[in-house]
């Protein structure tokens, strides 16, 4: 018997060590977890690149157009001009010398051509009243003697009006005018009539004393 109880014994397998059910459960728990993150995260990229698709892209924000180059060049320029300065005070003008007088004279509806009384006029223009009167006394022109009253009459309206000397006076400015023409007529040959023009003219002399 005794011997038996050690054969028993002797045949029957040693036990095993049990393995731990709990940490495999945990080990099998996690990596549950860990797939379902990465097939939630699946999911969400695949929904994210379904939307980007979906969506339209942004069209970018037009540019603003740059500013024109006159108006560029229009500020550089006023940049670039320099300050005005202050303008230079202007020195006190001097006292011009009193004018001297002119006195005046006209004989209109002078019964002589311009033509003829320009000659005349031309020569005494400039000259003293001591010169040019004995020239228009002794001239053979017909305007002479009405330029020299003209004249004459210009020196007393002088002497008269404004106290000037008549030998101290030039004749500054004298010109002859064209007025109406008188239109007469002269019979001819033959019954026929020509027209004579009859020519008239406006004078004016100016005087002033000599310097």
């Amino acid at each position: 018997m005794a011997e038996d109880k050690k054969d028993t014994e002797k045949k029957k397998p040693a036990r095993k060590p049990r393995a731990r059910k709990p940490a495999a459960k945990k080990e099998t728990a996690t990596r549950g977890k860990g797939a379902a993150e990465a097939t939630s995260k699946t999911a969400d990229s695949k929904a994210s690149d379904a939307s980007t698709s979906k969506a339209p892209a942004k069209k970018p924000a037009p540019k603003k157009p740059a500013a024109s180059k006159p108006a560029a060049k229009k500020a550089e320029t006023k940049a670039k001009a320099p300050a005005k300065k202050p303008a230079a005070k202007r020195a006190p003008a001097k006292k011009e010398a009193p004018e001297r007088p002119v006195v005046n004279a006209r004989a209109r509806f002078v019964r002589v051509a311009p033509r003829k009384a320009r000659l005349v006029a031309d020569q005494v223009r400039g000259l003293p009243l001591d010169d040019a009167l004995p020239l228009l006394r002794f001239s053979t022109r017909s305007a002479a003697q009405d330029i020299r009253k003209l004249i004459e009459s210009a020196a007393a309206n002088a002497e008269a009006n404004h106290d000037l000397v008549a030998d101290d006076l030039v004749i500054k400015d004298i010109h002859v005018d064209e007025g109406p023409t008188l239109r007469r007529y002269r019979p001819r040959a033959l019954g026929r009539a020509t027209r004579i023009n009859k020519r008239t003219s406006h004078i004016a002399v100016a005087l002033t004393p000599e310097d």
